[in-house]
């Protein structure tokens, strides 16, 4: 069971070697990088390129741990304690499966993203230790203990938003998705846009990367973003020529593809400026 990329997603070589690595180690594969670099999207298609159902467990500022193994509503026994339903009795009618007892429970092996760790809160993966590591947990309320029938391929993405215990570290496989070179973010274009002019694909990608290289710019423009704003140019059916800044304007055309705050786009109107000044 070895992950060598998709037609549809560009893996480089030391991307695929940590996938295939966290497989074979049955360790989770904790995945850093920028937003907007295909963190997630990895995931559908380490479990697209294997064959396998994927379990999507989106974590927000909110998240528990325990939302991931289950959920036991209470309030909705007693509602029916007091009507005289009949399945009060049994109270595993009350047990919600999380994520988790999900794949654990799934009929073959499956891929579990838990995406975007670091939006909850510090103690969050902390709490996963023990589940992720004996690949079990115990259901207090019907006294049952969950083994995974088969151990799923783990993959954890974080934006970097905050560090993650070293306890949990230990336990993960590291990546750290790098800003694709030139030439890697050439091929990942190339993949989704494959009828693209090349003379436009180089001057676009000559003017994206200068734009990630401007000093001063709060949030560089991402994978992502540069792909929304190529389409863009091709449904806007723009020649290389049409890029093309001079001082009057040295914002990118449609630049709100690719810049996203206030503060970057007032930057590259003060270089603007400062670009006619210099000219006088």
């Amino acid at each position: 069971m070895r992950f060598e990329g998709t037609a549809e997603y560009v893996s480089t070589d030391d991307l695929t070697v940590a996938v295939n690595a966290a497989v074979a180690l049955e360790r989770p594969l904790l995945v850093k990088g920028e937003p907007g670099t295909g963190k997630t999207e990895l995931a559908r298609q380490v479990a697209r390129a294997l064959g396998l159902p994927m379990i999507e467990w989106s974590i927000k500022s909110t998240t528990k741990a325990q939302q991931g193994l289950y959920e036991y509503d209470a309030m909705s026994r007693l509602r029916d304690s007091q009507l005289g339903e009949a399945r009060v009795a049994d109270v595993g009618n009350y047990i919600r499966r999380g994520k988790l007892w999900q794949a654990f429970a799934a009929e073959q092996k499956v891929v579990l993203l838990i995406d975007e760790v670091d939006k909850a809160d510090i103690e969050f993966p902390n709490d996963l230790l023990q589940e992720l590591d004996r690949m079990e947990f115990h259901v207090y309320e019907t006294g049952e203990t969950v083994q995974a029938r088969h151990r799923p391929i783990v993959i954890i993405t974080s934006n970097n938003e905050k560090e993650l215990p070293d306890a949990f570290l230990r336990r993960c496989f590291f990546h750290y998705i790098r800003f694709p070179d030139p030439d890697t973010l050439k091929r990942i274009v190339e993949v989704h846009h494959p009828d693209i002019r090349s003379d436009l694909l180089t001057t676009a990608l000559t003017q994206f990367y200068e734009i990630r290289e401007t000093p001063g710019l709060k949030k560089k423009p991402s994978t992502s973003e540069v792909l929304d704003w190529l389409k863009l140019l091709l449904t806007e059916d723009l020649a290389p020529e049409d890029l093309r800044r001079d001082g009057a304007s040295a914002l990118p055309k449609l630049h709100g593809a690719l810049l996203k705050n206030e503060q970057d786009v007032h930057l590259f109107e003060r270089l603007a400026f400062m670009a006619r000044r210099q000219g006088r």
